[in-house]
């Protein structure tokens, strides 16, 4: 026993040393060539050595086996990476290791890390991308969210820079206030970095980023070049205005291209579902909307279950946290029972979901219908898709499929996947994806499926966000392994 003992603590501490080792390498490939490293979605960057073997303990849930993907397997392909000059590039090193192992015929490592490779290998003097200027119009819920992620994914500036937020002065210690909101968030924990304010000039430095503080009523009246701002693309999260008569009004302002909405669209604006219809971003796109979180969360579903199964009609419904829109205590609002307090009760409310997916995807128009359940959580939402289908079959058939569609589709970004009797709506904070199908709660008779998505309404839909940021932007790197 103690053998076995001593056996078990040794293999951890090789573990953790390659894990540790893996460190600088991920921050090199990151801040030097602008390489984003992951593992089976999971990111790297700025991660511990703890994070770092939780990955690949979660990985094996993506492999399809009980065995664990091994530091040991993905240590000498970043090893490998780090000696390549790569050029900007998204390359998931758990993927890679997989894809070795099954597809190597025959090739050593290093000739098959450099074949796959070999698009981006020896380019990173051609990264020359100088960074799309980002303004951040409205700094609630999402607008910090997008913040985080931002400032996050900043690398050397060759993508995304948040350069400035707009907001309405609130009281004369507003700028300390709005730091602390960033700095403390009680879903989402602390703020992983430094903030350093500058009451004289307005500015805030996050980690590096120095952003400007704008104070302003009127989206009309601010001129974003004296900021040494220029073809910015600005984010609106106030909800104000949805339509492109009340959006337009920022690309009146000088420094401002494009405008990117975080609520759904009304009229002719594009409803943008990333993953789903992105594609349809045109460089005559000066207003888009990123849908809202639930569209975001069921769409990547719906397609995935109806280019294999087909879909006849069915409901959405949707278990939706509070917002800031409800009461706190019992009070006057416009909307039907959502002066009730929102701690205290649920509350049935309407949801254009179930219209807006058919937005993003046509072939669902009239087949759907939808509302919502607002409950007393602050974060973490589920939505029910109770549907028929063309095609019979199984819970079994519908679950693997879509464990397939997280890990090896276009839609991996979008569509998580969960296989336990014990998740809660709290495990899910954080979670990147639209959305994750709790497999065990899936109910399947003959041609009729009802499928439970879990979404974090709040984070996953800020990086759905930033995803269409960076497809309008045109700043998202080639994925590998390809």
């Amino acid at each position: 026993m103690t053998q076995k003992t001593d056996q078990c603590l040794g293999e951890w501490i090789d573990r953790e040393a390659l894990a540790e080792a893996m460190i600088p390498l991920v921050g090199q490939l990151y801040r030097s060539n602008n390489v984003v490293t992951s593992l089976y979605g999971r990111g790297l960057i700025n991660r511990s050595v703890i994070a770092i073997l939780k990955a690949h303990r979660f990985a094996r849930h993506r492999v399809g086996n009980d065995s664990e993907l091994s530091v040991r397997d993905t240590y000498p392909i970043l090893k490998i990476m780090s000696e390549m000059d790569l050029g900007s590039a998204s390359v998931d090193i758990g993927k890679m290791a997989v894809k070795f192992n099954t597809q190597a015929n025959g090739r050593s490592l290093e000739q098959f890390v450099h074949e796959e490779l070999a698009a981006v290998a020896g380019q990173r003097d051609n990264n020359l991308h100088q960074g799309t200027d980002v303004v951040l119009y409205g700094f609630g819920r999402i607008g910090r969210l997008l913040a985080r992620i931002l400032v996050a994914k900043t690398g050397a500036g060759d993508g995304l820079r948040l350069r400035a937020i707009v907001v309405r002065k609130g009281a004369e210690n507003d700028l300390a206030k709005r730091a602390s909101l960033l700095r403390r968030d009680s879903v989402h924990g602390p703020f992983d970095g430094t903030i350093v304010i500058d009451e004289e000039n307005n500015t805030m430095t996050v980690n590096g980023s120095l952003i400007q503080v704008i104070y302003s009523n009127d989206p009309k009246t601010v001129d974003y070049t004296q900021y040494g701002i220029k073809d910015a693309l600005l984010v609106d999260n106030t909800g104000r205005w949805r339509d492109a008569e009340g959006l337009g009004q920022h690309l009146t302002c000088a420094g401002i291209n494009r405008v990117v909405l975080t609520a759904p669209g009304k009229g002719e604006i594009k409803n943008i579902v990333h993953g789903i219809n992105h594609a349809e971003i045109t460089a005559d796109d000066k207003i888009i909307s990123a849908a809202s979180c639930t569209t975001n969360a069921i769409v990547p579903v719906l397609k995935a279950i109806n280019d294999k199964f087909g879909i006849v009609n069915g409901h959405v419904e949707t278990v939706h946290s509070y917002t800031n829109d409800q009461n706190l205590i019992d009070n006057f609002h416009s909307g039907s029972r959502r002066g009730r307090s929102a701690p205290l009760n649920m509350v049935i409310t309407e949801t254009g979901a179930a219209t807006a997916a058919a937005k993003a995807l046509p072939i669902l128009k009239g087949k759907l219908t939808g509302n919502a359940i607002r409950v007393p959580t602050p974060n973490v939402s589920m939505a029910i898709l109770n549907l028929n289908l063309e095609k019979s079959t199984d819970r079994e058939e519908v679950n693997e499929y879509l464990r397939q569609m997280a890990m090896h589709s276009e839609l991996q970004k979008q569509i998580d996947y969960v296989c336990s009797e014990e998740v809660v709506s709290t495990d899910f904070v954080g979670s990147r994806h639209a959305g994750v199908v709790d497999a065990e709660a899936t109910i399947c008779t003959d041609n009729r499926v009802i499928l439970y998505v879990w979404y974090d309404n709040e984070y996953g839909y800020s990086c759905q966000v930033v995803r269409v940021m960076e497809e309008i932007s045109g700043v998202n790197p080639p994925a590998f392994p390809q």
